[in-house]
């Protein structure tokens, strides 16, 4: 069978520009939170260059902060969000964003080596949105695995 990894998509909308001094702890935090992704058991991808346009024109939203990364499992996921140094800076987040009414963070398994597009993580987050959650786009909340996403027919 064709090997599988998660993707996650989260996005959060800043209440000052990044230059501004209400974000420069989170911004002097960044290569923290990177490094440690970086070297989590399970880490595969992440964005890293994004390309501030296309995210623009295809979230519609220039206040958003956008992360796409891949891991070997949503076990290795849950680990690095909640239970590595990550969970200092996440439980700051009041400080530089905003509280979102919408699903701002969405899962769902991609073919090992691909990378995530803005496209995908958009529609995906679409979908978490209008459907909950399903084998095509999910959140913590629920436990599919590849094999239950392979055979899932969304309703596009």
């Amino acid at each position: 069978m064709k090997k599988f990894h998660l993707a996650e998509v989260n996005i959060a909308k800043r209440l000052a520009p990044m230059d501004d001094p209400i974000m420069q702890d989170f911004v002097n935090n960044l290569d923290k939170i990177n490094a440690i992704a970086d070297s989590s058991e399970g880490f595969v991808w992440r964005l890293q260059d994004e390309d501030k346009n296309e995210a623009v024109s295809i979230f519609e939203d220039d206040t958003l902060v956008i992360n796409m990364s891949v891991w070997k499992s949503l076990d290795a996921l849950f680990k690095y969000t909640y239970n590595s140094g990550h969970i200092e800076v996440f439980k700051r987040k009041k400080e530089w964003f905003s509280k979102m009414k919408m699903m701002h963070m969405a899962f769902w398994y991609v073919p090992a080596g691909y990378e995530p597009t803005f496209h995908d993580a958009k529609a995906r987050l679409d979908y978490l949105n209008k459907h909950g959650d399903t084998p095509y786009a999910f959140s913590f909340k629920s436990k599919f695995t590849a094999e239950d996403s392979i055979n899932y027919k969304p309703v596009l």
